[in-house]
């Protein structure tokens, strides 16, 4: 019985390395972001915000940093002082604290931008702040 049990134990082992070894190779990692916010945060909220086609968002900053990524669509975007990129499906990005946002525009005529964003708040501010 002895002899018997040390090659079940050793092909068991086996077994679980290889099913380890094979979940291991099923999760991958792409980094999409990595930035320095300068501020303590307290609460987060987290936003999914669709943009009708064709449309331009006003002039804006946020009083509290913010990440997002794109989620559908393309985004015409360009904070002041930078250049205009355009924001493409899976792109990531940062708008920081009291920065004015000159464009976050969806880029499609035909087809609408949805993306998610994150607000790191230090306190009560509000998530936007249109600019005349």
């Amino acid at each position: 019985m002895g002899n018997f049990v040390k090659p079940f134990v050793i092909i068991v082992l086996i077994l679980n390395s290889a099913v380890i070894t094979a979940q291991q190779n099923q999760i991958s990692r792409k980094e999409l972001l990595k930035t320095a916010i300068n501020q303590k945060v307290k609460t987060t909220e987290i936003q999914e915000i669709t943009l009708a086609p064709g449309l331009e968002v006003p002039k804006h900053l946020h009083p509290c940093p913010v990440l997002g990524i794109i989620r559908s669509g393309e985004a015409v975007f360009q904070i002041e002082g930078r250049q205009k990129v355009i924001l493409h499906e899976g792109d990531a990005f940062y708008e920081p604290k009291n920065a004015k946002i000159l464009h976050f525009d969806n880029a499609s005529k035909e087809k609408p931008l949805v993306f998610t964003a994150m607000y790191l708040k230090e306190g009560d501010e509000e998530n936007i702040k249109m600019l005349k």
